[in-house]
């Protein structure tokens, strides 16, 4: 029984090492996990709605910007975070 018991465990840990998750994780799709990153870079909440979006994307921007020692790539992210952001608001009509 102990040897199952350290068989399994072994079994989880060689899991972790080769996937980065643990078995019982659920996975996450590519596309959840940029939503979860562009709301983890501006910084807003999961019900966040057009208007905190809006001004979570100018705070970033205004403290990235290439005038303010940011790089182009940063705003170019934080646009990119805004925008993909705008694409999950609810009502939001798929032609």
């Amino acid at each position: 029984m102990t040897r199952l018991i350290v068989l399994a465990a072994l079994g989880c840990i060689a899991f972790k090492m080769i996937t980065g998750r643990w078995p019982w994780e659920k996975k996450i799709s590519t596309r959840g996990l940029a939503i979860y990153r562009a709301r983890r870079l501006l910084g807003v909440e999961a019900g966040a709605g057009r208007e905190e979006i809006v001004a979570a994307h100018k705070r970033l921007v205004t403290m990235v910007h290439p005038d303010k020692g940011g790089t182009n790539e940063q705003v170019h992210e934080a646009n990119a975070a805004r925008d993909l952001l705008f694409d999950e608001l609810p009502g939001r009509s798929v032609n």
